[in-house]
């Protein structure tokens, strides 16, 4: 647990509550959202952390947002072989052609599948009135486990357990800032004790 410099108790993770990564915490990590375009770059995301630090990907954000036209489904799924080899000689994302391309067709996957994302995200939406602990947190659970597979059937690439519990996370489907953050689940019920 860190403080930040407004008083409030953060996750750990955050170094700095001051920092975009800070903002991130605050105002996104963890919040539900069913906005489409908010859940394609929560994917997105979790596709190109793969095999790499949140660190990483997080600092490309911005330039993640232009190269795939703001996470618009649509028109990431109209991207051309051309454009993905443009974004391949683009240095200022993560250049992995696997990575890129599985974007795109994550994107025309989002376009056709039945249910929707948004509607699966919601069906494994996960509540509890207890935070968890920093040593609780997971890198899968079983619930990311069946969604992953659930992706899978309907065309999605790059969807392991832990991309897609990241992906979790991420879009608030499951709410893990930690016990005593001010975004955790109890947090409430921890400051009405003290």
């Amino acid at each position: 647990m860190i403080i930040g410099h407004d008083g409030k108790p953060r996750c750990g993770w955050v170094a700095d509550s001051d920092s975009a990564l800070g903002r991130y915490h605050d105002e996104v990590w963890g919040t539900r959202t069913h906005d489409e375009s908010a859940l394609f770059e929560a994917l997105t995301l979790g596709v190109f952390e793969v095999g790499l630090s949140w660190s990483i990907v997080f600092g490309k954000l911005d330039a993640f947002r232009k190269a795939f036209r703001g996470f618009d489904v649509a028109k990431v799924a109209a991207m051309t072989a051309r454009e993905v080899d443009r974004l391949v000689e683009d240095a200022s994302i993560i250049r992995n052609r696997g990575k890129i391309q599985a974007t795109v067709d994550n994107a025309r996957a989002m376009m056709s599948a039945s249910p929707s994302l948004v509607a699966l995200a919601k069906s494994y939406e996960i509540t509890r009135k207890r935070a968890p602990r920093s040593a609780d947190l997971p890198k899968s659970t079983p619930q990311a486990e069946a969604l992953a597979k659930q992706l899978k059937s309907q065309g999605y690439r790059f969807v392991g357990p832990t991309s897609v519990y990241a992906f979790m996370q991420n879009v608030g489907v499951v709410n893990d800032h930690v016990h005593g953050c001010f975004r955790a689940t109890d947090y409430r019920a921890t400051a009405q004790r003290r």
